[in-house]
């Protein structure tokens, strides 16, 4: 099924050609409906390429325009904007395709993509925090869309699992270690035993030195040291894993730094020998000399101690996400700050010969209401789990008061949705590059643009179809009388339109986006048009208008990663 941008795009295409002009410009959603629903500035680029006057361009363009079975006579506004504005009748057949289409009208890509998406990213004995919310539910929402639209997607997380902390870990383990404390809470635990010794450490270089002779007994394998390693992972994996499940993020593999340590010797053997690599100063570094931002920024790979870093190991990295997994493209969802080094890093691999697409998708931070990183009161970053408890208690005093006839269970699993909900949708309806300010009372609100809004628009659409009580079977035709009806219909048909765009720039607030302004279009038909009380055939054609609605609604929140209740 195609969508009215496609076929116009086609008709306008098939209008250059025939008035004998290059092809230029796009057909896009109109910014001003007042004017139209779709709009094109072809005339104004090619007037500008030819010392032409737009105005005459845009009319020898129409006069091969061949939109008549879509459209009203396209008209022309400004300096020579051609618009298009569609017929009811066309809508309402379109409306008719789409009840009956599971895709919505979404189209599969044409090029298909092996991705492999590397997100969430938690550092083992150290607990989730706030900060990690961006990464992981936008990696997640970019992980659905484009599984949606045919390519096949691998989701990695790339833990943090190896390293120097280590050592003051495993010393803490052996020294101060509480185990009853382990068992109740085993990150609290963890971290604070490697803050106590990091404390010591300060002052004491018998401490010092004893957490340098603990790593290294690890990194050559004792089994003693290995033991608590593999003990620690496991604990942290197991508190990864419960925050996922109430997340609603699941990934394919999990693959810590670890799972390199043996390739990194061959990366630095590698590097040097390909020429790419060179010593100085007795460490081993990559030198970009050619390239001006990074000319004074080598990339070390291998310490002058022979110890190996991130560099090396994201290196071998992209080796396995290439060779092994055999992905054509890669995404990384991580921080701004880490912008440096994965250019470093993606400007290695292409040195190597990789010809794959490598992309860095960055994010801002999340504020408090403060406007300065979100911290607890001692300046400790946020627990993500204290948070999400958070977030669904909150929920669950809103659906108590509203509805204080359901019981516990079901109230609960209602908050869990909502809650869970309103926190991936404060973040993912704004530009990832933007901070933000977290606020319990704007994500949770009923009114505006929030996860709950559109979740309640939802559940008022399915109440409809519980007081009809009879089966819904969409009828043959359609007519769409009312304005409310129409401006409805043809927002239902830009879901097709808008999903492919999320991946052009990686911005799921265009979804987003989108569904506000399609919860705003359904509650203004609602107000506007009856629906239960309408006479035939206006309410089969607004039951259409709400089944589609719902569906529409249900997908798109589930593409972020939202679920929808059926009740509120």
């Amino acid at each position: 099924m195609q969508t009215f941008q496609k076929v116009l795009t086609c008709a306008l295409s098939d209008a250059l050609a025939a008035a004998g002009l290059p092809e230029a410009g796009d057909v896009t959603q109109a910014t001003d409906p007042r004017f139209g629903d779709y709009q094109t500035n072809a005339a104004l680029i090619l007037a500008k390429q030819r010392g032409e006057n737009p105005r005459q361009l845009a009319e020898k363009i129409i006069a091969h325009l061949d939109v008549e079975r879509w459209c009203a006579e396209p008209t022309i506004a400004g300096a020579g904007f051609i618009n298009f504005r569609l017929k009811p009748r066309a809508v309402a057949s379109h409306i008719r395709e789409l009840l009956r289409d599971e895709r919505l009208g979404a189209p599969v890509s044409v090029r298909r993509q092996k991705i492999v998406i590397d997100f969430g990213s938690p550092n083992v004995a150290k607990p989730m925090h706030v900060g990690h919310i961006r990464s992981t539910v936008l990696g997640d929402a970019l992980a659905r869309v484009a599984a949606f639209l045919g390519h096949e997607v691998i989701r990695d997380n790339h833990i943090g699992d190896w390293g120097t902390q280590f050592g003051m870990v495993i010393y803490g383990w052996k020294n101060l270690l509480d185990r009853n404390a382990l068992a109740r809470d085993p990150i609290a635990e963890l971290v604070r035993v490697y803050k106590k010794t990091n404390e010591l450490a300060k002052t004491d270089e018998n401490v010092r030195d004893a957490c340098r002779e603990e790593l290294v007994r690890l990194q050559a394998g004792d089994a003693a040291n290995l033991g608590i390693w593999q003990e620690t992972v496991a604990l942290s994996m197991k508190e990864f894993e419960a925050a996922y499940q109430i997340l609603g993020v699941h990934y394919d593999i999990q693959r810590g730094e670890s799972f390199y340590n043996d390739r990194l010797p061959g990366v630095v053997a590698r590097l040097c020998e390909s020429g790419l690599a060179e010593r100085s100063e007795g460490a081993i570094c990559v030198f970009f000399r050619d390239i001006p931002e990074l000319a004074d920024k080598p990339c070390l790979i291998q310490k002058s101690d022979g110890g190996f870093n991130y560099a090396t190991t994201d290196i071998a990295t992209v080796d396995y996400r290439i060779n092994d997994l055999g992905a054509d493209t890669v995404w990384i969802v991580t921080g701004a700050p880490q912008k440096l080094h994965f250019q470093q890093i993606f400007e290695i691999a292409r040195r190597e010969g990789y010809t794959a697409d490598f992309r860095h998708v960055t994010h801002g931070s999340i504020l408090g209401e403060d406007r300065k990183l979100m911290k607890t009161r001692s300046g400790d970053n946020v627990p993500l789990r204290e948070l999400l408890d958070e977030a669904v208690h909150r929920a669950e005093k809103i659906v108590a008061e509203k509805n204080p006839e359901l019981c516990a269970g079901e109230q609960r699993a209602i908050a869990l949705t909502i809650g869970i909900g309103a926190v991936k949708y404060a973040d993912l309806s704004q530009y990832r590059m933007s901070d933000y300010v977290f606020s319990w009372d704007r994500m949770l609100s009923l009114q505006g643009n929030t996860a709950p809004y559109l979740q309640n628009a939802y559940v008022r659409i399915r109440s409809i179809f519980r007081k009809l009580g009879t089966g819904f079977v969409a009828p043959n035709e359609l007519l769409l009388a009312e304005p409310a009806e129409l401006n409805l219909a043809k927002r239902l048909g830009h879901f097709a339109e808008t999903v492919p765009q999320v991946l052009n720039d990686f911005r799921p607030n265009l979804l987003a986006n989108y569904l506000f302004e399609l919860a705003n279009a359904f509650h203004a038909f609602y107000e506007a048009c009856p629906v239960l009380k309408a006479d035939e055939p206006a309410q089969s054609t607004r039951l259409a208008l709400c089944e589609l609605t719902a569906r529409v609604l249900q997908k798109g929140l589930e593409l972020l990663g939202i679920a929808v209740p059926e009740k509120m």
